[in-house]
């Protein structure tokens, strides 16, 4: 699911510059004075990789993760990462006693309390609570922006949907097709000559016979020779219409007027 770029932009780039801050302060800090168990620069130890370097790693990683997102999912991998990394700093001094007995998870914060405050802060406590709190907040704008909408096909390169296979076979012309044999016709069978020698009588020439009309059907209700309901309404159509009688009323009683007049 595609989100926007920008997304974790911001967030990730603070957890990435925290989390470099949380690997490497431990071996800058004493340059200001800054540093536990010893004021020597670039000092390495087991609990220092465990307590300082792998977390403040992790953090840098899921802040480039969230940087370079441009999915859901993704975003939420390096949120994750850097939520755990955080939440490790916070608890980490603590659990470090499980497995040494010093003053302190990485030795003795030096110097004056204020500064031993926030040795501790700088080192463990306060960066791992900002690490935590924007991997979340970046975790909650993944989740909740919109979907960018796919890339859809322009308007002008959709292709038409494919005519019924009924119609394209009825509009082909038909080429080939073999047509009926047209059957021969069978001569007619003579006919026997008529009993009688009367002379038959003289038949008008064809076109000098009268044509007599077929007899028109007559529907049913209806008399002959009155014209149905369709044909009294067209030819009395011209009428006004009574107001509250139907067509149908109207071209009866026009009809019967005619007739009486007649």
């Amino acid at each position: 699911m595609r989100v926007a770029r920008s997304t974790g932009a911001v967030s990730g780039l603070l957890i990435a510059a925290l989390g470099i801050w949380a690997a490497l302060i431990p071996f800058v800090g004493p340059y200001f004075d800054y540093s536990f168990g010893t004021n020597s620069t670039w000092h390495y130890t087991t609990d220092r990789l465990w307590l300082d370097i792998l977390p403040g790693a992790l953090a840098a990683l899921g802040g480039l993760l969230l940087v370079l997102a441009a999915t859901r999912p993704a975003g939420l991998v390096g949120g994750w990462l850097a939520l755990v990394a955080g939440a490790w700093l916070c608890v980490g001094p603590s659990v470090s006693l499980t497995w040494e007995s010093g003053p302190g998870p990485i030795g003795r914060p030096l110097f004056g309390s204020t500064r031993q405050m926030l040795e501790l802060v700088g080192y463990f406590y306060g960066a791992g609570v900002l690490i935590v709190g924007l991997s979340a907040f970046a975790m909650g704008r993944f989740y909740s922006r919109p979907r960018l909408p796919d890339e859809e096909v322009p308007a002008d390169e959709e292709v038409p949907a494919a005519a019924p296979a009924a119609a394209t076979s009825a509009a082909a012309p038909r080429t080939g097709a073999p047509t009926p044999a047209a059957r021969p016709t069978e001569p007619a069978a003579p006919t026997a000559p008529a009993a009688s020698a009367a002379p038959a009588a003289p038949t008008a020439p064809a076109a000098e016979q009268p044509r007599t009309a077929a007899p028109e059907p007559v529907a049913a209700g209806r008399r002959a020779g009155e014209p149905d309901r369709g044909e009294r309404t067209r030819r009395w159509r011209f009428f006004p219409r009574r107001r509250g009688a139907s067509p149908e009323r109207e071209s009866e009683r026009s009809y019967e007027d005619s007739t009486r007049g007649g």
